[in-house]
């Protein structure tokens, strides 16, 4: 039988977990959340609330992980034998399982783009010809498979060459690539006539949007971005030598994911303002208007270019570490099975995120509750799937390990310790019901 893999240093470790937590959320639904909230009032409130919640529950996940030292269904039977304390396990699984299948159809879309980009085909067209395109290409059955089959393709390749060699190596050229693209683009943004009415939008606060929805959609924000709840933590933290530092790996994940968060914005509200636009696009913010902008400026095209491998980049390092938990999962500790295993599983979740690559087109008018198979595998994830996980995770952390274990296992002073200790028994939980309830609550009202 094949040995564990296992990362080769902290700093591959984190950066393939910032690379699993950085993705969509930071790149894409971050800007659209901030600019639909006021801005500068979320942005706080998100930077205090990843701080705050994330982290402690991103800890968690890393602290169950590294002492099962196995897939999340083998670890937490190990750690809780007669339990069914495995199940949170299986719910990582299936909620991995599911949200690539639809997340893969996003990166089909970025792919698109960035054939297009590369062709600079992307330039002196017009808001009103990226709304349409927008709408072109998700409606086009073709393009969307094809692009959602080169995604999952690209997946299954770094994932079926394992942690070090696969996952690790594609994330230390991915992440220093993705920050250096931000960098550039960060800095052309800000030099931008007119800038500094975006960074303001960003920095500056309107107290007039602290509001306790404001505070309940910047603490949601900050949860689903570190991408806890659904084992992929649990799964990277299984690979890492005891040696280790939990805490400062799970701070400089936090960290960064805030800094590319922020990275983000600075790239698109400054443009954005700039340019005459308004910061409250909605999801469109990205794919619609953000082109827009792009070509008004000297040399757009090639910084659409950037943008769009940015975005290939941000979004690969996601889909790589769920399919990573679901191929763990399922090869368990037979390891010389990991790269049919990577094939087969990737294959069934391409076929299984057919019907949400169709959604906007030949299965438009098919309605699961009233939602496309797109938008209901997505609210089925983030309303039901990610809080459920994270509140068992954070559950079984703060009561069902043994207190001195968990603290020998963090290795971090006692006042930090008990502090995260309550956050995990206390806030954590209170937070995340609050979180559901109020999504509950929004879906209810319609």
């Amino acid at each position: 039988m094949a040995k564990r893999d296992h990362f080769a240093s902290k700093i591959g470790f984190v950066l393939a977990a910032a690379g699993s937590a950085i993705g969509l959320g930071a790149i894409w639904k971050f800007p659209y959340m901030a600019g639909t909230n006021g801005g500068s009032v979320f942005v706080l409130l998100f930077i205090i609330s990843t701080l705050l919640i994330g982290l402690p529950i991103l800890l968690a996940e890393f602290v169950i992980g590294r002492k099962g030292q196995a897939d999340a269904i083998t670890g937490l039977k190990k750690l809780a034998p007669g339990k069914k304390w495995f199940l949170i396990g299986w719910s990582g699984f299936f909620f991995s399982f599911i949200i690539l299948s639809f997340y893969s159809v996003v990166g089909g879309w970025i792919l698109s783009y960035l054939g297009r980009a590369l062709m600079f085909s992307l330039n002196n067209s017009g808001e009103s010809y990226y709304a349409n395109l927008f709408d072109s290409i998700i409606a086009n059955p073709w393009e969307v498979l094809l692009g959602q089959a080169v995604f999952m393709l690209l997946t299954i390749l770094i994932v079926q060459g394992g942690i070090e060699a696969g996952i690790e190596r594609a994330s230390r050229i991915m992440m220093p690539a993705l920050l250096i693209f931000f960098v550039v683009l960060v800095i052309r943004s800000l030099t931008l006539d007119g800038a500094m009415e975006g960074v303001k939008f960003m920095f500056v606060p309107d107290w007039s949007y602290f509001t306790a929805q404001t505070m309940l959609l910047a603490l949601g924000q900050a949860f689903f971005s570190l991408s806890v709840g659904v084992a992929g933590m649990m799964t990277y933290a299984s690979y890492l030598p005891k040696e280790q530092k939990l805490g400062n790996s799970a701070f400089s994940v936090s960290l960064l994911n805030i800094g590319i968060s922020l990275m983000a914005g600075l790239v698109i509200f400054p443009a954005v303002f700039a340019l005459g636009y308004s910061p409250n696009e909605g999801p469109g913010l990205v794919f619609i208007i953000l082109p827009a902008v792009f070509e008004q400026i000297p040399f757009g095209a090639f910084f659409m270019l950037l943008f769009f491998i940015l975005m290939l980049f941000a979004t690969l390092t996601s889909s790589i570490a769920m399919l990573e938990t679901v191929v763990s999962m399922g090869i368990k500790n037979a390891y010389d099975k990991r790269k049919r295993s990577s094939w087969i599983y990737g294959l069934l979740i391409f076929l299984v995120g057919i019907p949400s690559a169709l959604s906007f087109g030949v299965f438009s008018d098919v309605k699961i509750f009233g939602k496309t198979f797109f938008d209901f595998a997505d609210f089925l994830t983030n309303n039901f799937g990610l809080p459920l996980g994270a509140l068992m995770i954070s559950i079984f952390a703060g009561y069902v390990l043994k207190k001195q274990e968990t603290f020998d296992e963090l290795n971090i002073s006692s006042l930090t310790f008990t502090t995260w200790h309550l956050i995990v028994r206390y806030l954590a939980p209170i937070a995340i019901i609050v979180v559901f309830l109020n999504a509950m609550i929004s879906v209810f009202r319609g």
